[in-house]
């Protein structure tokens, strides 16, 4: 250790998983005072069930935090398994509680034909395992529905406080998380094996009066900085006053900003949709565009 804290020996490790899990198991107690958010959230991703005529039997609601079992079983889905890295936060998540860790889930293969993770696969360290790990335990053409923050969320908030920090200390510390980008999001999604993956992501609006407010949400939601990297020394009592004054103010208020990517995919199944072998095409492309096909390199009118 060096007087700034533990070193990060591994460049895999990115979050304090403990630090995750106590956060998470205080705001067990708080959560409730972020449902909007989390419900509006849970709602974007859900009605994607909506596109499919598929029925599901046997969900897994990873990390819902409350609002994403019972939105399962008013869908009419009979068995939903709510697990949280939290004890406490499974126990008040609405379905069969389990206490699991992302990176180690302990569900057999074929346990599950919907698995739900809604906001909560931003704080695992090694995501590519995680999203194997979650295609095991889907049965065959069973869904995998996630959201997480993206690039993009929080930015104000990042900027202010490195701008800050940088003239009360002249260097920066990580206090905001690293969040993916959406092109990263979807290559992830094929390397775990998912059949038709596919990423999207949608702008989430939210406005609060003052950055109090913001800090206070971001606490009760269990939100706060787990980066291994981050310096634990105890921060300049004026950072978080300077911080929330340079936060840009809008005619709504001060705007987060909250960038959701929306990840889809399926575990593979022999009834789904295949990409067509190359040179199995029946018909050419210049008959469907009524041109006529040349070779590469020859000029028009040869």
């Amino acid at each position: 250790m060096d007087r700034h804290g533990p070193r990060v020996a591994d460049a895999m490790q990115v979050f304090d998983r403990a630090l995750v899990r106590r956060r998470r198991d205080r705001a067990a107690a708080t959560v409730g005072r972020v449902a909007p958010i989390l419900e509006d959230c849970a709602d974007r991703l859900l009605d994607r069930l909506d596109d499919t005529t598929r029925r599901f039997a046997r969900a897994l609601d990873l990390g819902g935090r409350g609002v994403v079992a019972p939105r399962l079983a008013a869908r009419g889905i009979p068995f939903v398994v709510s697990a949280d890295l939290s004890p406490a936060m499974a126990a008040g998540a609405g379905g069969l509680p389990v206490a699991a860790d992302e990176e180690v889930l302990p569900f057999a293969p074929v346990s599950f034909d919907l698995v739900v993770a809604s906001l909560s696969l931003h704080w695992v360290n090694d995501l590519p395992g995680a999203l194997i790990q979650i295609r095991r335990a889907l049965a065959p053409d069973g869904l995998f529905l996630a959201s997480l923050p993206g690039l993009g969320t929080l930015q104000p908030l990042r900027e202010a406080l490195a701008e800050v920090e940088t003239a009360l200390r002249g260097g920066v510390s990580p206090r905001v998380s690293p969040f993916p980008e959406l092109r990263d999001a979807a290559g992830l999604l094929q390397r775990a094996g998912f059949a038709l993956p596919v990423a999207d992501h949608e702008e989430v609006p939210i406005a609060y009066r003052s950055a109090l407010g913001l800090f206070a949400d971001l606490r009760a939601a269990g939100e706060t900085n787990a980066v291994l990297a981050a310096d634990r020394r105890i921060p300049p009592r004026a950072l978080l006053p300077a911080a929330a004054a340079a936060l840009p103010q809008g005619p709504e208020g001060i705007a987060p900003g909250l960038r959701l990517i929306v990840l889809t995919g399926w575990a593979p199944h022999e009834s789904q949709q295949k990409p067509a072998r190359p040179g199995s095409a029946t018909h050419r492309l210049a008959d469907a565009l009524g041109t006529v096909e040349r070779k590469a390199g020859d000029k028009a009118g040869r």
